[in-house]
């Protein structure tokens, strides 16, 4: 995946005038072609209602570049790919079973898309979802795109693939980009935004995305977990162990080689770990299944899939995890602990005590690595919980929202726009219930979008190869107030100004600060796109995507009828979630074919941004309840054992004056010793731990003295309530019945 890059980005989506430059000068690649998303309307037939789709525009060598055909039909041409070629499309395989019925004779039929005709020339794999999972549609760029916009070096909005030719080095091609790009910015040096190198990154790495580090730390907390759960599985060995000693003394005595014993032992911890390994893959079926309907938005999650590697590494863990609890488990029964049970009477605590140790030092390295998922998933639940209540500068409560697009086909005129949108508008706020309504092209929480350069007329000329540029956005007067934006000074637009006399413009804070630093913005005019606008108004800052900085953002009238795709925002007291199907009515009846799509709640919509954060969340935090639940069994057991081991000890105790309270005490004692000393192993260890997730945090530090002391406290108390319960059985032994076990 090709991008261009300057000082200010690294990884910038490229310019139709450089890729037609890179295509034409360069000599390391044997192709390149270009994409781009975007969203269509699909108008209805034979019944069917109009559904806004996901698509992307291809150039014609697209496919040839990535190296893959259509199942059905052919693939495009470059006669299809100019301005005056007849429309062609390819569907994606989900969008022709859906909605076409698998039917072959969709090839060479006619589709409507934005209320241009389409011609049906094939049917992609199942498999291909290029450039993202939700792509349905292929048409070609050439063609949907003026011609402005494909030979302009500043307008960047196109991801560019290529194919090296052979013996041809990453290298060596971005070399040769730059040294285009290089030229090109050469001449065109009044124009800041054309940009002087290039750069790449593989495009598998491009498709994924950034999934690959939240799922080494998955990796990591699985593995964590599989190691708590050995160290319990050993525990439980070695207590077996320690039960059966005189059992392998009489063995050992009677010519039973110590090797046979250990190998007796690995056997019966491969049975046991192969019985878990086949119940985990039975899981992971399971989990897959799960995984592919709730993460269908996650970039190749379809070819996930349980296959004979999978299986050979599962077979792997198997004989490791056997291996690790068995050896163990071996190393209390050696040769001299296994004849000493011999010679050993019931009061003998050598044996037993080295065994109590071994157990103990066991459950300290549990209770470690629990403490490191307890402060990992800590970590990570606090920073989701931060994300989710980051201030979006807007009302985030009671307010719906739905996407319209209209397709200049039909709205070819700005005063057809502008009285489209005057009219939805005004039908929506006479719905009973409704509070406020509004239209912008982006709403917070949307994304990026699009940003534009300006001039601000009342300043000094920039100096050559410098510029400005802001966010830009679309909205009509009223949207301010129904998403609870605050206008700080001056005022919202006028809504009598309408096409060529909305010359006004409204600035967000961010942008009044950054570009009017000790002056008063009000009154000045910016200049974009050759037009004149002056500032009426200054708002609060809004965040374009959760989680991230406010950006400066200027507005401009819906009144002037440049736009034609933007959002629907309803507020209502009433449950805005009411308005979906009526609003979804006045569309049809303004126009049958014009579709209502993405009809999200505020809070939906920004939870779908922060739905990768929530699922690692929430997956880290079940292994940190399991891995403690793991440590508070063992904990439990070691304790168990200890009290059995030293049943006689405590009856002989209590029998010459103990205080039942201090045989309790002592016991607990015993029992917390290895949990604290976990704990403090576990909490230096999360220090590093807590780095390598640094990335994945949102506005707290890895160092979080608040997330650090309620692990503390909840796995002390967690302790505390696994060791009180053998302690006080303990207490409680009848020391005659204790000694009559003598």
């Amino acid at each position: 995946m090709l991008y261009e890059k300057n000082d200010m980005f690294g990884f910038n989506v490229v310019s139709g005038g450089m890729y037609a430059a890179w295509k034409d000068q360069n000599r390391s690649y044997s192709s390149l072609a270009l994409a781009k998303g975007i969203r269509v309307g699909l108008s209805g037939s034979g019944g069917q209602l109009p559904e806004k789709l996901n698509s992307a525009l291809f150039s014609w060598d697209m496919l040839r570049t990535l190296g893959v055909q259509p199942a059905l039909g052919r693939d495009f041409t470059q006669a299809d790919d100019n301005l005056g070629a007849n429309g062609t499309v390819l569907l994606s395989w989900g969008l022709w079973k859906r909605r076409f019925g698998n039917d072959p004779g969709i090839l060479n039929q006619t589709i409507t898309l934005d209320a241009q005709p389409y011609t049906v020339i094939g049917v992609m794999p199942a498999w291909f979802d290029f450039p993202d999972s939700s792509t349905q549609l292929w048409t070609p760029v050439y063609h949907d795109k003026p011609e402005d916009e494909m030979t302009s070096f500043s307008n960047h909005m196109f991801r560019v693939v290529g194919r090296l030719k052979p013996e041809v080095s990453a290298s060596q091609g971005m070399a040769d980009l730059s040294i285009v790009s290089q030229r090109v910015h050469n001449e065109h040096l009044n124009d800041p935004f054309v940009y002087q190198s290039a750069t790449s990154r593989p495009l598998l790495e491009h498709i994924v995305g950034e999934i690959k580090k939240p799922l080494y730390m998955l990796l990591e907390a699985t593995c964590c977990l599989l190691l708590i759960a050995c160290l319990n599985v050993a525990n439980l060995l070695v207590a077996r162990a320690a039960a059966r000693r005189k059992e392998l003394a009489i063995r050992t005595a009677l010519g039973g080689g110590w090797l046979r014993l250990i190998c007796e032992r690995l056997m019966e911890c491969l049975v046991l770990s192969a019985s878990g390994g086949v119940l985990g893959l039975l899981l992971a079926f399971a989990g897959l299944q799960w995984l592919t309907r709730t993460r269908h938005d996650m970039s190749r999650v379809e070819s996930i899939h349980i296959d004979g590697v999978v299986a050979a590494f599962t077979v792997g863990v198997i004989v490791l995890c056997a291996l690790f609890s068995g050896l163990i488990a071996a190393f209390s029964i050696s040769d001299k602990r296994i004849l000493g049970a011999l010679h050993e009477g019931s009061r003998s605590g050598n044996g037993s005590s080295a065994r109590a140790s071994l157990r103990k030092v066991l459950l300290a390295l549990e209770v470690g690595l629990t403490v490191i998922l307890l402060i990992g998933a800590g970590l990570l639940l606090k920073s989701y919980e931060r994300l989710r209540s980051a201030d979006m500068g807007c009302i985030t409560q009671d307010v719906i929202t739905m996407h319209l697009g209209i397709p200049d086909a039909r709205y070819a005129t700005p005063a057809q726009r502008a009285n489209f949108y005057d009219t939805l508008l005004d039908r929506v706020r006479a719905l009973p219930g409704v509070d406020a309504a509004g239209f912008a092209t982006v709403v917070p929480g949307q994304g990026y979008q699009m940003d534009a350069t300006f001039t601000i007329v009342e300043h000094p000329p920039l100096t050559q190869g410098s510029g400005q540029f802001a966010l830009i956005r679309s909205a009509d007067p009223k949207y301010f107030g129904a998403m609870g934006i605050p206008i700080l000074r001056g005022r919202t637009f006028d809504g009598t100004k309408r096409l060529d006399a909305a010359n006004e413009v409204i600035i967000s804070q961010s942008f009044a600060g950054q570009y009017f630093p000790g002056e008063d913005p009000l009154g000045r005019h910016l200049n974009v796109r050759g037009k004149n606008a002056v500032i009426v108004g200054i708002v609060g800052d809004t965040r374009y995507e959760i989680g991230e900085a406010p950006e400066p953002v200027q507005y401009y009238p819906l009144g002037a009828g440049v736009e034609n795709v933007g959002t629907l925002v309803i507020r209502s007291s009433h449950g805005p979630e009411q308005f979906a199907l009526p609003v979804q009515r006045i569309v049809s009846e303004m126009d049958r074919d014009l579709p209502v799509s993405d009809v999200l709640t505020m809070n939906q919509l920004l939870g779908k941004s922060t739905l990768d954060q929530s699922f690692n969340t929430k997956l880290l935090v079940v292994f940190a309840a399991v891995s403690l639940v793991l440590a508070a069994v063992g904990l439990f057991g070691v304790m168990s054992y200890i009290v059995t081991q030293r049943r006689i000890e405590i009856g002989i105790r209590v029998a010459l004056g103990a205080k039942r309270e201090q045989v309790m005490r002592k016991m607990l004692l015993d029992g917390m010793r290895p949990a604290v000393f976990g704990l403090v192993v576990g909490l230096a260890a999360s220090l590093e731990a807590g780095q390598l997730m640094r990335d994945l945090l949102y506005e707290i530090k890895p160092l979080d003295p608040a997330v650090y002391a309620a692990v503390a406290a909840t796995l002390l108390a967690v302790a505390t309530f696994a060791c009180i319960v053998p302690a006080w059985r303990a207490s409680r032994l009848d020391p005659m019945r204790a000694l009559r076990a003598e």
